[in-house]
């Protein structure tokens, strides 16, 4: 699963169009953080996670990005990025590593694209060969979602999946890269909930003592408005508070397993889809006519013709570079940037 969920900053006060906008991480020429989902197809169905019902939808159709477009984007990056792209991100509305070329289009990634590469996964699959194979791809972090420190709380969470499997691949990944000098961050991440929030501290501890390079507690959000019973809270909460624009529509892109460009990451019905890849560029697409309507629409508040963003309440829930600690903070560091 997909998600950047971050702590509540009340709004700073004054007029949006000067608060918010390029500047600093957030690059106007070129995306600072590309994300390339590359499959639909999961092996999982988490109870925090769209999936088991997206898969029933009419949207779900069991797609795989084509490796063309993944070097299609990967090129681009290398003739535009630097300087401006922070990382490529690995990820999906599925799992990644389920992807029959998914490894070759990693390194591809990593050897071509001049720029930080990192894949988030489930683990589950994780065995000898396919860790060893993102190791001497030079993958340069890998982030395990596990949301759970006993193998009860596992069970409920992440159905379908077994905590002495995943764990014990987490720790030979550790192991091995420890071994080997190899430069590989290790991340781990937890999604807070009402059913594991019991065992968060036993979880940063466990993982820390294991030599995982970053513990990562996310909180739980709506992905979009699509956990209907997050959203209601959300939506309630964010009666008190002005709406602020989201950081997502300056700070990022998506190339999704249709090979469609789209600007939201947690978009799972395809509402914030921009162009066809196949047809378009990223660059041409991050400074056209639809990304700069929709950035206009988050400044000003106004979202009749952009109704996907209006009825999703997590946009107090991603922050801003000035509102604290987020996830590209942590990639900065591991890059010496910060």
């Amino acid at each position: 699963m997909k998600s950047e969920a971050t702590t509540l900053a009340p709004p700073p006060a004054g007029n949006a169009a000067t608060q918010y906008g390029f500047g600093g991480r957030l690059t106007q020429d070129f995306p600072s953080q590309v994300i390339v989902d590359i499959t639909e197809v999961c092996n999982l169905a988490c109870i925090h996670c769209p999936h088991p019902e997206f898969k029933k939808s009419e949207h779900y159709g069991a797609r795989y990005l084509e490796p063309e477009l993944n070097q299609k984007l990967v090129d681009e990056v290398k003739a535009y990025g630097p300087g401006g792209a922070q990382y490529i991100r690995y990820t999906s509305d599925g799992e990644p590593l389920i992807h029959p070329k998914g490894y070759e289009m990693i390194e591809y990634a990593v050897r071509n694209s001049g720029v930080f590469v990192t894949i988030t996964t489930n683990g589950t699959i994780m065995n000898e060969k396919r860790t060893r194979r993102l190791l001497e791809a030079g993958v340069h972090m890998i982030d395990i979602s596990l949301d759970a420190f006993s193998n009860d709380t596992y069970a409920r969470v992440r159905v379908g999946g077994d905590l002495d499997v995943t764990r014990a691949n987490v720790q030979r990944l550790i192991k091995w890269r420890t071994e080997a000098g190899n430069g590989t961050k290790v991340v781990v991440s937890f999604v807070e909930q009402q059913q594991n929030t019991h065992e968060v501290e036993a979880f940063k501890s466990f993982w820390e003592g294991e030599g995982a390079d970053f513990v990562v507690i996310r909180r739980q959000h709506s992905v979009a408005g699509q956990v209907v019973d997050i959203s209601r809270i959300l939506h309630e909460r964010n009666k008190k508070i002005a709406r602020r624009p989201c950081v997502y529509p300056w700070e990022r892109i998506v190339l999704n397993p249709r090979g469609h460009l789209s600007f939201c990451p947690a978009d799972w019905v395809r509402g914030s889809e921009m162009v066809d890849f196949r047809e378009n560029t990223v660059k041409d697409t991050w400074n056209g006519p639809k990304y700069r309507a929709l950035r206009e629409a988050h400044l000003t508040n106004q979202y009749k013709d952009h109704g996907f963003c209006g009825q999703c309440p997590d946009w107090a829930e991603v922050r801003w570079p000035n509102e604290g600690r987020a996830y590209a903070d942590m990639i900065l560091e591991f890059k010496g940037q910060s």
